[in-house]
């Protein structure tokens, strides 16, 4: 059994982004400094000012210490483990005898460890027996996983490891705002700037990543893909493209070729307004004789055509032979602390651990094995994300609902009917260390342990296994969510599946289940963690290096060969018109995290950026008349909010900008638009039509997310 570090201060990761810097964490009495980790090799010391001040998570007042149950009268009382656990199981087994197994649903979160996220996905399948598993990393990631696994046959979002980013003679980063999203990251991109490469940023917006470009390109918001695929067609214009490496290591090429040269650049113009000089201008620096990268965010992939616009991005370092060598290839920058393992180990409603499918035989052989049940016992693939929230309550969805670690009435598309849909539920179970806007319907909470009072594993944006280690014992009666889902399972009837006493007999039982697919991690163990610095899946075997770089020699299909694939643009899912003139698009700002349920209890962060900003273009802010600091009421055809106006040039006439961290009336996501990209079934949060509805002083209350 590996034996946790007794002497302080303990080296751990930090709990925000998928760039899980290193850290070393010092309890002092009731106080905790955190400090960069220098000996660890992405981040090399350097952090944000979110993973700095962690800390003040740590015995807040708020902190939920024991269960709450909703009594008779609507009020939410304390109760013991034993009787809330009898509850939750007792309602949960009454819902599935009246409505059958899909009438619970499981909800979980990119948060999650490895263990907790495997457990999880283990517990619907076997416990509940319900199709109905996703999780809050299909809002995040689901387009760059079905993207990379189409094109080259493997979801890793990054196929090397951060290191290689100096290698690079040209970046091009479409739609990510790393310097606010992921700033350590920055230190690599100044690094390769530093050595002569040229970073080109794909963005609606200047944000403080294009600032610091040597090429912006500002798309019309919803344009990436007319905008890659003219790049695309000035690299067969140009002869860049490597025709040697197309015909040894690709397929597909002719039909993504005829694509492209149906988008001529003055086209792509007309679409996007970016220019075809700074076209041109980008397609010489990518093609040149140097090393390339081209890495995406969330920009182009919270879009109904998400996947399309990924296999664009995926097309691009294909045709010009730069993928699947050093300082090469294409990446997608996970987002959530863990929203590469969070995807890899069955919570997605298609997927079992390993990255194996839920449809295919063999793969539920192998995982029925593991697990010790039938193959015909597993049930089949369920309802995606927003599917699943939309059904719920309706007449054939889900009537039970459990949540663990996701805020999903912030952080889902069109909140308004979310929350309708929650309040349809007969029973919502909610998991978490703090209250938040999903718990305040919930019929139950149960309060787990945080980050620091636990030891597990995570993957990071690398796909670099990492350990983070316990440092403090949890307050009042918070437990692991391990340790709840194991008794549950136990008052269900099959505890005797569930008999990992810790996270690390967990993490054994998963290097088993994953031997042998995609994501194999049957070599890593947490001693090999400890000793490495973090282990690269996919790692088969005790002997094996690890991975840190993937398709050197082949990539990831049946044959080796990457695929090119045609992407025809089309358009968002809705566009301005006469109703609704404006574009409104959401992101991250530097100071908070996702649905802001840990950051706006973070006093330091919340005075660095108290409220949400509405970026306004000077030319519109003088139009609707709206001076800084006012407070302006944004509308959609789905709802209304209200944000404090910040008047910016760094932002398009025609569009509006806003941070979706904030609940109540402060919500970005009450306007967001839930049309699904038919592939990966990730909603349009980055584009919807808009209006200005009004504007008032700045002494009316946001509301709740204030």
């Amino acid at each position: 059994m590996f034996a946790l570090p007794q002497l302080q201060p303990v080296r751990t990761h930090c709990p925000f982004c998928a760039f899980q810097c290193g850290t070393v964490v010092s309890p002092e009495g009731n106080q905790i400094r955190i400090e960069g980790d220098e000996s660890f090799p992405i981040n090399q010391g350097r952090m944000c000012i979110k993973g700095f001040r962690a800390s003040e998570l740590h015995n807040r007042p708020d902190r939920l210490l024991t269960p709450l149950i909703r009594n008779a009268s609507g009020k939410l009382c304390q109760a013991s483990w034993e009787e809330a656990l009898d509850l939750v199981a007792n309602r949960f087994r009454q819902l599935r005898a009246n409505h059958g197994p899909e009438a619970v649903a499981v909800f979980g979160s990119g948060a999650l460890t490895n263990e907790k996220a495997y457990y999880l996905a283990k517990f619907a399948r076997v416990a509940l027996k319900t199709a109905n598993i996703d999780y809050n990393g299909r809002f995040c990631m689901s387009s760059g996983a079905a993207g990379n696994n189409l094109a080259f046959g493997l979801d890793r979002g990054m196929p090397f490891p951060m290191e290689d980013l100096p290698l690079a003679g040209t970046i091009l980063l479409v739609g990510s705002n790393p310097v606010e999203t992921l700033p350590p990251m920055t230190h690599w991109l100044q690094t390769q700037r530093q050595s002569g490469g040229k970073l080109i940023v794909i963005d609606p917006r200047q944000s403080a990543t294009a600032l610091m470009a040597d090429l912006h390109l500002a798309p019309v918001p919803g344009t990436d893909l007319a905008l890659l695929n003219g790049l695309l067609h000035l690299i067969i214009e140009t002869e860049k493209v490597d025709q040697k490496f197309i015909a040894v290591r690709t397929s597909g090429f002719e039909a993504a070729k005829a694509n492209a040269l149906g988008h001529h650049p003055a086209m792509v113009e007309q679409i996007t307004g970016v220019s075809e000089s700074q076209m041109r201008l980008a397609v010489d620096w990518l093609g040149d004789a140097r090393p390339a990268m081209v890495l995406s965010g969330r920009g182009p992939e919270q879009q109904s055509k998400g996947v399309a616009t990924v296999l664009a991005c995926a097309n691009l370092v294909l045709a010009l032979g730069k993928s699947g060598k050093p300082g090469c290839g294409y990446g997608c920058l996970t987002g959530q602390a863990n929203g590469q393992g969070g995807r890899e180990h069955g919570q997605k409603a298609d997927q079992l651990p390993g990255y194996r499918s839920i449809t295919d035989p063999d793969h539920r052989s192998h995982i029925a094995s593991i697990w010790g049940v039938s193959p015909e016992d597993l049930p089949t693939k369920g309802l995606s994300a927003f599917e699943l929230l939309d059904a719920l309550g309706q007449p054939g969805g889900p009537k039970g609902l459990l949540v663990v670690g996701s805020n999903v009435v912030v952080a889902s598309p069109d909140v308004d009917r979310i929350r309708q849909r929650l309040g349809a539920l007969d029973c919502l179970v909610v998991l978490d260390a703090f209250a938040n806007e999903t718990s305040e319907g919930a019929d139950v909470i149960l309060p787990v342990t945080q980050w620091m009072e636990e030891t597990g594993t995570t993957t990071n944006l690398e796909g670099r296994v990492i350990l983070r280690r316990k440092v403090t014992d949890a307050p009042g009666q918070a437990m692991s969510d391990i340790w709840i889902l194991r008794e549950l399972a136990k008052r269900l009837g099959v505890g005797d599946k569930f008999t990992a006493q810790d996270p690390e007999d967990v993490f054994a039982e998963l290097a088993k289940a994953t031997a042998g697919g995609k994501a194999d991690y049957s070599g890593i163990t947490w001693q090999r963690i400890d000793q490495e610095k973090g282990v690269f899946w996919p790692c088969p075997h005790s002997n094996h290096p690890g991975t840190k770089r993937l398709f050197l020699d082949r990539f990831g299909h049946p044959d080796g060969r990457a695929r090119f694939h045609a992407t025809p643009y089309t358009q968002a899912a809705e566009e301005p018109d006469r109703e609704y003139p404006l574009y409104f698009t959401t992101g991250r700002n530097l100071e908070h995290y996702n649905s802001g349920s840990q950051t706006r209890r973070m006093e330091s962060l919340v005075l660095a950026n108290p409220e949400p900003v509405l970026k306004i273009h000077p030319e519109l802010a003088m139009l609707h008349g709206i001076n800084e600091g006012e407070i302006v009421e944004v509308e959609s055809r789905r709802g209304a909010a209200r944000f404090v106006a910040g008047i910016s040039p760094d932002i398009r006439p025609d569009t509006l900008f806003a941070p979706f961290h904030w609940g109540g009336m402060g919500a970005a996501n009450l306007l967001t638009n839930p049309a699904l990209d038919p592939i990966s079934r990730m909603p349009e949060f980055k584009v919807c039509a808009s209006r200005i509805k009004s504007r008032t002083n700045p002494d009316l209350c946001l509301g709740e997310g204030r």
